[in-house]
């Protein structure tokens, strides 16, 4: 196959669905700019919000992109913990959810420095092998723990069970981990930040053209008014 082309080039925030892959919504955007794409970070098919997409020769940016700081609202059902730590999983523990006291000290316990296991349904390489193609296999392992930083934790809502969550994170932050750790799981998560870039200037993937793209110029610019050039 030639080269895929170096042009258009910028950098595309796409406000991703419900139920598509990140892959998926990388390569309908390949598709309208015929360039080479990149992602700085994916999200499960269940999640939606943000994907911060690098088209053409803009590629280049991805080192600069991907260890940015995310923020994400999410739902958590307290009353039942999954597989997958996502409504994608086999619920595999039922209990009662926690008065809302209860869920002040759990809360409290994960802001700051945090180490969580990495869950068991993610692309983390395990003695050569994608984790979440030995889930499916029915393949246990002991997942390692990741070290992050939740700069940002505060409770919007808790009713009948179900705590919605506004969390600022270091990048790496596995938000169906601290689901887990709560004693629930995610019922729906949408990523609304990625460093600088917010999903409120997002267009769907349908809605994309590459008269979106971001210069390079502009994203340089942004990163370092926020800091993180």
């Amino acid at each position: 196959m030639p080269p895929r082309a170096l042009e258009p080039a910028g950098v595309a925030l796409v406000d991703k669905p419900r139920g598509p892959s990140s892959f998926a919504v990388v390569s309908e955007i390949r598709g309208k700019t015929g360039a080479r794409t990149g992602h700085a970070g994916t999200l499960d098919p269940f999640a939606t919000g943000l994907l911060v997409l690098l088209s053409g020769r803009t590629t280049k940016l991805a080192p600069q992109l991907v260890g940015l700081d995310k923020r994400y609202l999410t739902e958590i059902d307290l009353s039942a913990r999954t597989s997958t730590g996502d409504p994608e999983g086999d619920v595999v523990a039922r209990h009662e959810p926690p008065a809302p006291d209860e869920l002040a000290a759990r809360v409290d316990r994960f802001r700051g420095e945090i180490e969580l296991p990495i869950p068991a349904a993610s692309a983390v390489k395990i003695d050569g092998e994608r984790a979440y193609k030995l889930a499916r296999r029915g393949v246990e392992v002991e997942m390692p723990l990741r070290r992050s930083t939740v700069h940002a934790l505060d409770v919007i809502a808790y009713a009948d069970g179900v705590v919605a969550l506004d969390l600022s994170v270091s990048s790496g932050t596995y938000i169906r981990a601290v689901a887990d750790a709560l004693g629930g799981h995610c019922v729906s998560l949408r990523r609304t930040e990625v460093g600088p870039f917010s999903v409120a200037n997002a267009v769907t993937p349908g809605a994309f053209g590459p008269e979106r793209l971001l210069s390079e110029e502009t994203v340089l610019a942004e990163l370092a008014a926020a800091g993180v050039a």
